[in-house]
């Protein structure tokens, strides 16, 4: 729910100030005849990787996963203290079978507790780049409708490394062949980034008019 109202404010946000008069000025030459031909291209992954916010978030479970693996470490290392303390006793013998049973449940307090840590991050993960993707929709949308366009597809203009297996099967399977100036990816970046202190510059974007575009 908090995700949704977040996405919901920065979209009320965005409507306010951004009106239809700023947006027509603000169109890249890239995407100059997406209007003209009621269709656009926008590359997701660009702007997920150029997103401010985004990154910001992203950086922030960077930084509490390092510290977290700071901590799984030294528990680790208690663990390893233990074995030894433990390997210290003759096999058998009172002290050996008591530190026994406690590095077993240290050890299997140690596996949930890694599990539970991975699982959280993995679902706050995906949380994280649902939102990210609502806001960027939002902004697609909100775009299409102030500039007529009817049809927004969905592409990669990432360059192709012919050493790379799976970048060769993405431009093989790429479902953008060609566009003729018709990608707003610039344009939405420049919504999704609006708070940021230094906005990129419009049309910046290395595409050039009229080229494949690999997908």
């Amino acid at each position: 729910m908090k995700t949704l109202l977040h996405v919901a404010a920065a979209t009320v946000a965005l409507l306010s100030v951004f009106g239809p008069g700023s947006l027509a000025q603000a169109q890249n030459a890239a995407g100059a005849n997406s209007q003209k031909y009621h269709v656009a291209v926008v590359d997701i992954s660009y702007i997920f990787k150029n997103h401010k916010r985004h990154q910001a978030t992203i950086e922030q479970m960077k930084a509490e996963m390092t510290k977290t693996e700071a901590e799984l470490k030294a528990e680790s290392e208690k663990i390893r203290q233990m074995e030894e303390q433990r390997n210290t006793f003759t096999a058998g013998s009172t002290e050996y079978k008591s530190l026994d049973e406690d590095l077993a449940r240290g050890i299997a307090d140690f596996k949930l507790k890694m599990d539970r840590l991975r699982k959280d991050f993995m679902e706050r993960e995906a949380k994280m780049y649902y939102q990210a993707y609502l806001e960027v929709n939002d902004a697609v949308k909100y775009y299409a409708q102030r500039h007529d366009i009817g049809l927004v597809l969905r592409f990669n203009g990432d360059k192709v490394d012919l050493n790379r297996r799976e970048d060769v099967l993405r431009e093989i399977n790429k479902s953008v062949v060609f566009q003729n100036q018709v990608d707003i990816t610039p344009d939405i970046l420049a919504l999704i980034n609006r708070d940021a202190a230094a906005q990129p510059q419009i049309g910046n974007r290395p595409v050039a008019p009229g080229s494949s575009i690999p997908r």
